[in-house]
């Protein structure tokens, strides 16, 4: 048997998400379909998070366990051939242990783009939230920093998929404000060791609270304290979100307990 990993690139505008699902196109699906095509082989693609309809990735991570004896080189070229263009292999690597996407993950980085200014890009429109005004950008990356470290992050939770446990450790934030298509842009990159249904969304649009000062510093440990999504901000857009990198594990050969 042997162990694949693959980093994949795509525009999810027009998917019902990662996962394959009844009502639509997935990027697992047109995955799984283009092995199939390569190879002759039925494999299931495991990403390492389910992406949502409209989200997009630069590096998503994906495992894959085979028979096949097809050249790791070729494989991107190969699968490629028979995607979309909206998808695309960035890179395969064989591992020499049972990977898991999933299972071996330790922090994801997600990055999320908000449009501002009085006219619209089109250039940006399935890339980022557009928000007709200004915001303090300044204030949004301050408040950024008090949702970093290891806390109770229920209120950044939307319903639909409950967790065990609403802890997670967000590991870094950082904001940066560009031109793109020399339109001004306001980009946040979260690093954490895992994420809530929604909750990198709902961290945004919190921040934006904060950015139009319907917010203020001292609401956000009190939101955090509260455990009620209710008083959280609203859910950014999904056509803002990208999964960026994926960075997992190699298990400590060492340990067999």
């Amino acid at each position: 048997m042997r162990y694949l990993k693959l980093t994949v690139a795509y525009d999810g505008t027009n998917f019902v998400g990662w996962q394959i699902q009844p009502n639509g196109p997935s990027v697992q699906g047109h995955l799984q379909s283009a092995w199939n095509l390569v190879t002759g082989e039925s494999a299931v693609i495991t990403g390492s998070g389910r992406t949502d309809s409209g989200v997009h990735a630069v590096g998503q991570v994906a495992s894959l366990m085979t028979e096949q004896s097809l050249a790791i080189a070729s494989i991107p070229g190969a699968m490629n051939a028979n995607l979309p263009q909206t998808i695309v292999v960035r890179e395969a690597d064989e591992l020499d242990y049972d990977f898991h996407a999933i299972r071996d993950a330790v922090s994801k980085t997600y990055r999320y783009t908000i449009q501002m200014g009085r006219r619209r890009s089109p250039f940006l429109l399935k890339r980022s939230w557009y928000v007709p005004r200004t915001l303090d950008l300044e204030l949004m990356g301050r408040a950024g920093q008090l949702f970093v470290g290891r806390q109770d992050f229920a209120s950044l939770q939307s319903a639909g998929a409950p967790r065990r446990s609403t802890v997670r450790t967000i590991l870094e934030l950082r904001c940066q404000a560009l031109e793109l298509e020399e339109f001004p842009v306001f980009q946040i990159y979260v690093t954490g060791d895992g994420f809530l249904y929604n909750m990198v969304r709902n961290l945004v649009g919190t921040l934006m609270l904060v950015g139009r000062h319907k917010l203020g510093l001292d609401d956000i440990p009190k939101i955090l304290a509260a455990k009620n999504r209710a008083i959280a901000g609203p859910t950014a857009p999904a056509e803002g979100l990208t999964l960026m990198h994926v960075e997992h594990r190699r298990p400590d050969p060492t340990n067999t307990a």
